[in-house]
């Protein structure tokens, strides 16, 4: 598969380039998403297969084929390998909402890679996608996410006591929030 930048919105920053991820990009989705660490919060099992990696590339095709979503590869420019991902998901169109998610490899980690990325999308949800609200759903013990989005803006609304069934286990998740006239006034 090709990348479709026709339709595919490139969105950059200034270290990053948020683009599809594609078959070809297997590989190093892979190598990411393989991280025990990385996958602590993720609602899956650490990937044990390439074809776990090309079976997380179709979800992303179909969320988009689905219209309930969009995922971006983030790659950073002077490399272009797709080093995690970002996007949105579980879209209500009639109520102009999404929800957020993005994972980041563990060599990335501490950089603000992800806060430069998910701030990117977060930007062209809001001016191309007509989002009012943007809400984030995220495990109490996962603070490095909690700091992010808070960092962004975003509120948190309460906790959602057992909300997901994920690695065997019942997870609370907090709710975060932000409306667009919230972000608005931030940038």
């Amino acid at each position: 598969m090709n990348i479709d930048t026709e339709t595919f919105p490139v969105l950059e920053t200034k270290r990053l380039v948020l683009r599809q991820v594609t078959q070809e990009d297997a590989a190093s989705v892979f190598s990411y998403l393989s991280d025990e660490d990385v996958m602590k919060y993720y609602g899956l099992e650490p990937f044990t297969s390439i074809n776990n990696a090309l079976n997380e590339i179709s979800w992303y095709e179909s969320i988009r084929d689905n219209k309930t979503g969009m995922r971006w590869g983030i790659t950073l420019k002077e490399q272009g390998i797709v080093v995690g991902s970002c996007g949105f998901h579980n879209k209500v169109a009639q109520h102009f909402r999404t929800e957020i998610g993005f994972e980041l490899s563990k060599e990335q980690w501490g950089k603000g890679i992800a806060s430069e990325a998910v701030e990117a999308i977060i930007r062209y949800g809001y001016e191309q996608m007509n989002f009012q609200r943007i809400e984030a759903l995220i495990e109490p013990p996962n603070q490095a996410s909690q700091k992010l989005v808070e960092k962004l803006g975003f509120v948190r609304e309460g906790l959602l006591r057992n909300y997901e069934f994920t690695r065997g286990k019942f997870d609370d998740l907090y709710m975060y929030s932000l409306l667009k006239q919230d972000f608005d006034k931030k940038s």
